[in-house]
């Protein structure tokens, strides 16, 4: 792996580079130093501990697209091949090549494929990350690294219902091999409320999960001719806490 590292003007004299508070840039200086002969960092927070720099510096230089950051906490500089060209029989290919899939590159600048997840999350709020930006900020001990910096696991979205058809229905019934008429439970579930609803419990919440609920059916004996659905609520709340609707 080369040691020399070089820095083009290209970058480093635009606006968008000058602008950042001078800790940024002194970050950024000593990422490109100890990056790997790709631009990759393995420890981006050992090398802030390191140097003294603070999280707001690293949220400023992913905001401004100079750095991206992975799940993983490693970090790449964007630009490392307007910077550096690093001939190949010095050239050490980068161990980081899960996080080098997740690259596109053009004109010698790197972007993520996944580009919704270059996101800024800190406590401070709008006026605050402001401040940091220009120098001015207030405090530097209440905000946080980017997420992806501290290894964290973006938070999981919540799966729309989507409403099952009677054909769904009706080959859940035989594949579950369950009792229950799947015509009776399908009309159930679709017949508007007094609020003009369709898909909502004895209780008035939601359902989530069709399957959960024609288990539940099955077991407390509804659907069936001899047990209809209205004779159902001395029971519900019992049940309910036993097999919670996923």
């Amino acid at each position: 792996m080369a040691d020399r590292r070089m820095f083009s003007k290209k970058i480093i004299d635009t606006d968008s580079f000058l602008d950042m508070p001078a800790t940024a840039r002194l970050l950024y200086f000593d990422l490109a130093m100890r990056a790997d002969d790709e631009g990759f960092i393995g420890s981006p927070k050992g090398v802030m501990r390191a140097t003294g720099a603070s999280n707001d510096d690293m949220n400023i230089l992913i905001m401004r697209k100079f750095v991206i950051p992975f799940d993983s906490g490693v970090v790449v500089i964007r630009h490392w091949k307007i910077h550096n060209y690093i001939q190949n029989d010095r050239f050490k290919p980068t161990v980081y090549t899960e996080e080098k899939a997740q690259l596109s590159e053009k004109n010698g600048v790197v972007s993520k494929l996944d580009t919704d997840c270059i996101q800024i999350v800190s406590k401070v709020d709008t006026q605050d990350r402001l401040e940091i930006e220009i120098g001015k900020s207030k405090s530097k001990d209440n905000s946080l690294p980017h997420p992806e910096v501290r290894g964290e696991e973006k938070p999981k979205k919540t799966r729309a219902f989507i409403p099952p058809t009677l054909e769904q229905i009706e080959g859940y019934v035989k594949e579950a091999n369950l009792n229950i008429d799947p015509v009776q439970f399908y009309t159930y579930f679709t017949t508007p409320n007094d609020a003009g609803q369709t898909w909502i419990d004895s209780l008035g919440k939601p359902v989530r999960n069709w399957k959960q609920k024609m288990q539940t059916w099955n077991k407390m004996g509804w659907g069936t001719p001899k047990a209809q659905p209205t004779d159902r609520y001395a029971n519900l709340k019992k049940l309910m806490e036993e097999t919670p609707d996923d």
